[in-house]
């Protein structure tokens, strides 16, 4: 059985009636239906006399279909024309009528040739409601989008909030394997206290965490990647999340190694009750977390009332230095510390508020927020706080220097200022120990010094006088 393709039929008898047929399918189906003769020239416009799609279009006759349509459309009227008089029916294409000061007009046309040699008549659709739809959505699904990323930014600083209140924080030497550093979290957590440096960094954890502990170290310093596990201290049934972080310090590869409870354990026992009691001690300091520059990126409850801010958008953006008083200018000294030590602190801080001062312990650590290096500042106004030198304090001061004053004629200026300096130097050191409640080592490093040099300036103005 043999069969013939089927051929369009020739609707060469329709010819005369182009312009009609373009008045009936506007008023059936179409906003707007155009008579083409066989060079593309628009020869008739037909649109709805109500609503017209496009009240130009008059203008348009006389004109080549394809000068009526923007620069990117232009080729599928060509390609319309083409299907009309090879095939004599053209498939849906979507094209854009200059607007004028109104905007573009997408119009979605179809094309049939009426008869060999006949006119093209093309039937098109307004697509600008449909287009706006689309555009609704679009603007819907942005915004969406926007609020989506906007949630995952503030949970992400969330998290870094709690991640610095909570973790304790430890710069292991990648070689050895031996704590370099330890914030003063790491040594109240994993060593009640007691100093950490110099410790193998395996030495807090129970024995059978030493070992996948240990793992997690090599693997960091082999493949540079961080990574974490969950372990647990000696001791302890609490689970901890331990992390270790690579990073090159001024003398070698560091490893960053951090220790924060994995949620809130279920069991009793005097060592989970602690852990848990000490990371609700650790929520409550004041946190800030902050840029590679410095700014604030996110900023917890207890720093917003310590800086009497109404909420946390006051202070994003500004510069952590704008409430640390006199140190603001060690801030830069500090963040090149904390990039180069993976751990630095601040002595003699103070935040402002208003006319209010509060004396301050910094300490910052480094962070990552995705690819950004970032830091994150714990502020507490614990031992380092304290009232001004005492009124009898100050008088003893006063006495003393009346009393090197009564000295003029006797020694030379020289000699003097060298005995003020020590009686300056002694009265300092009282005070530093004052506020730090006899803690010789935390009073050496309130006054950037060493123990034996806060002893030396505590007995220098004796010796003095006793020589003189």
């Amino acid at each position: 059985m043999n069969r013939r393709a089927r051929e369009p039929a020739d609707l060469i008898a329709l010819s005369g009636c182009a312009a009609e047929l373009a008045e009936v399918f506007v008023s059936l189906a179409s906003d707007i239906a155009l008579v083409i003769d066989d060079s593309g020239v628009i020869t008739r416009v037909a649109q709805s006399a109500s609503a017209p799609m496009a009240p130009a279009a008059e203008r348009w006759v006389g004109r080549q279909w394809a000068d009526t349509v923007t620069g990117e459309t232009r080729r599928k009227i060509e390609l319309l024309l083409n299907d009309a008089a090879t095939s004599g029916l053209a498939r849906r294409r979507e094209v854009n009528h200059g607007g004028g000061s109104g905007g573009d007009i997408p119009v979605a046309y179809t094309a049939l040739r009426l008869g060999k040699g006949g006119p093209v008549l093309a039937v098109g659709r307004d697509l600008r409601a449909i287009a706006a739809i689309q555009q609704r959505f679009q603007d819907t699904q942005q915004e969406l989008e926007r609020s989506y990323w906007k949630a995952r930014h503030e949970e992400t600083h969330h998290d870094l909030l709690a991640q610095v209140a909570t973790d304790a924080v430890l710069v292991v030497d990648a070689l050895t394997l031996l704590i370099v550093e330890a914030d003063a979290t790491a040594s109240d957590l994993l060593a009640h206290g007691a100093p950490l440096c110099g410790q193998p960094a395996l030495q807090p954890f129970d024995a059978a965490s030493r070992g996948p502990v240990r793992e997690l170290l090599l693997n960091a310093r082999s493949t540079g990647r961080p990574a974490e596990i969950h372990a647990r201290l000696a001791g302890d049934s609490h689970a901890m999340v331990i992390s270790a972080a690579p990073f090159r310090a001024r003398d070698g590869m560091r490893l960053l190694l951090r220790v924060r409870p994995l949620g809130v354990a279920s069991a009793g026992g005097a060592e989970t009750l602690r852990v848990q009691a000490w990371r609700a001690e650790r929520l409550r300091e004041a946190v800030v977390v902050t840029d590679a520059g410095g700014k604030v990126l996110a900023a917890n409850p207890p720093f917003l009332r310590l800086v009497r801010a109404s909420d946390e958008t006051t202070v994003r953006g500004r510069p952590i230095a704008d409430w640390l008083g006199h140190a603001a200018n060690d801030v830069p000294a500090l963040m090149a510390d904390v990039h180069k030590n993976g751990i630095a602190r601040l002595s003699g801080a103070a935040v402002r508020s208003g006319s209010d001062v509060t004396e301050l312990q910094v300490s910052a650590a480094l962070l990552a927020d995705g690819d950004q290096a970032c830091f994150g500042f714990t502020m507490r106004p614990g031992a380092s706080v304290g009232p001004s030198p005492t009124p009898a304090a100050s008088g003893e001061l006063a006495q003393a220097i009346a009393e090197l004053a009564a000295g003029i004629g006797c020694e030379t200026l020289d000699q003097l200022l060298l005995q003020a300096q020590r009686l300056t130097q002694r009265h300092l050191a009282q005070a530093a120990l004052a506020r730090c409640h006899g803690d010789a080592e935390a009073a050496a490093a309130l006054l950037g010094t060493t123990p034996a040099a806060l002893a030396s300036m505590q007995a220098a103005p004796a010796e003095s006088g006793a020589a003189a």
